[in-house]
């Protein structure tokens, strides 16, 4: 296993982080593992080097922390790992359940490390950009979390550039602990974070981690997955032409090198410099191995092209475009792919 620094903190992390959305209850969407289902995986990606796992309370609506942080209470050691949640999305019908306000926020706190059974979580995060909640009251309510103790790095997901950008500016004006982390949707069919966001990261000194690198599953280029064929979002986010022919050119590549696509995909991700750790949900062990294998693979310039020469801008992947793409054109194949 590989390790990097999180961002100019002294936090390391392995480059595959176990992702987890797929862990907790199967009352929450059908695709998802009970504890003795996940167990196996989340054995095998420690049993590997894999320190950095992801969570989020509105996984399986808390059950995804209780089922996950159980396992790892009784295979894991606590310090030896760099275990995140996020808050953000309604938990229950209580008008203040949802949100960034500073009531939200120290009420969610409190219940993820109760369902954790933990003391602490390494990385509290932000899982979005709460537009109807000042930022000051957001930021003032985390710095207050990490003085506390019950949180040692702060982290924010998915958002757009200017709004983090707004949240290192206050932080920076009240003397605020800042974010170490940004967990964005990257891969072969969504770059759109290269143009700003990333950039942007990299000048602030803020980590890089990437979700979804197989698009979600398309990458794959099996369709007839449970998880492809009953997540709305894949056909929300990737139900366009160019996504396909992506997808198609990953095929074509994994066919020159004799691996599964899902490697290729997950080895384009691991290519770029500034991605510090990749998410991994896999569905067993085997699966896991993919990844693992992706980190050893080299691609080469014909291999590059190939899988960048369909993409083209589309509108931004978040809470406020669901839905919203525009056609894409591709480029013609060059090199050995021409042939």
């Amino acid at each position: 296993m590989e390790y990097v620094q999180l961002g100019n903190s002294g936090l390391k992390v392995s480059r595959l982080c176990l992702g987890t959305m797929n862990m907790g209850s199967k009352e929450w969407k059908p695709w998802i593992f009970n504890e003795k289902e996940s167990e196996p995986i989340i054995r095998h990606a420690i049993d590997h080097g894999v320190n950095f796992i992801d969570l989020a309370d509105f996984y399986s609506y808390g059950a995804g922390e209780e089922v996950v942080c159980n396992v790892l209470n009784r295979i894991g050691q606590r310090d030896k790992l760099i275990v995140t949640t996020k808050v953000g999305y309604q938990m229950n019908d209580d008008i203040n359940a949802q949100g960034h306000s500073r009531q939200h926020i120290m009420n969610s706190i409190d219940a993820s490390l109760k369902r954790m059974k933990m003391d602490y979580v390494d990385i509290y995060m932000l899982h979005f950009f709460d537009v109807n909640t000042p930022i000051e009251e957001t930021m003032c309510a985390l710095n207050d979390i990490v003085r506390s103790g019950k949180a040692r790095y702060i982290g924010v997901s998915t958002m757009y550039t200017w709004q983090l950008a707004k949240i290192i500016q206050v932080c920076d004006q009240n003397g605020w602990v800042k974010p170490i982390n940004m967990q964005l949707q990257y891969n072969c069919a969504y770059r759109e974070e290269e143009r700003e966001m990333i950039p942007y990261c990299q000048d602030q000194g803020i980590g890089v981690s990437v979700f979804s690198p197989l698009a979600r599953g398309i990458l794959t280029n099996d369709m007839q997955s449970n998880r492809n064929k009953t997540d709305f979002f894949t056909a929300e986010m990737y139900n366009d032409k160019a996504s396909f022919d992506i997808s198609t050119s990953v095929a074509r590549v994994a066919q020159r090198h004799n691996v599964a696509p899902a490697q290729v995909a997950q080895a384009w991700v691991l290519s770029k410099q500034y991605v510090s750790s990749m998410l991994v949900g896999a569905d067993t062990p085997e699966q896991f191995n993919s990844a693992l294998a992706a980190l050893e693979m080299n691609l080469d310039q014909d291999d590059i092209f190939e899988l960048e020469r369909n993409y083209t801008p589309c509108d931004i992947i978040n809470d406020y475009t669901a839905g919203n793409r525009i056609p894409r054109e591709a480029r013609l194949p060059k090199g050995i792919y021409a042939k």
